[in-house]
């Protein structure tokens, strides 16, 4: 079945948000070196929103097949971009905080997790996505540059 990769549902957008708040909340509480496990699992689902697709994600798949046969067709869908984007964003807290964790600092690679984690949280309870929304600040920037 093809996906179209321009345009999402942006309620699978909420709910890939929950389930990666799940996963980082878990990361936060969970020792070494499961965390660890868990962090580098979590990149790898954002590596493929950036670099595949975003419904190339888990979130994403389970969303179409268990959650969106219930509730029907989005209204509306949005831009895929700006979503991507954000899981670039993503991707680099996660794979900041997993280095960190990895030499050690478990400090910092904590405080890495935690702000993909209220990012996530944000976007997961209000709809709210601070990556997309820097997306579109630097695409502004960069007309009014150009």
């Amino acid at each position: 079945m093809s996906h179209d990769t321009t345009v999402v549902d942006p309620r699978a957008l909420r709910f890939g948000a929950a389930a990666t708040t799940a996963v980082l909340a878990l990361v936060l509480v969970t020792p070494s070196p499961v965390r660890e496990v868990l962090l580098a699992g979590q990149a790898v689902i954002f590596a493929l929103g950036v670099f595949v697709s975003l419904a190339a994600s888990p979130w994403s798949w389970l969303f179409r097949t268990a959650v969106r046969p219930r509730i029907g067709a989005p209204d509306r869908t949005e831009d895929a971009r700006p979503p991507r984007f954000a899981q670039a964003v993503g991707l680099t807290f996660a794979l900041v905080g997993l280095a960190a964790l990895l030499a050690g600092s478990t400090t910092a690679g904590l405080v890495a997790v935690g702000f993909a984690l209220v990012a996530a949280l944000l976007n997961a309870t209000t709809g709210f996505c601070l990556g997309c929304e820097l997306y579109l600040t630097t695409r502004r920037l960069a007309r009014t540059l150009a």
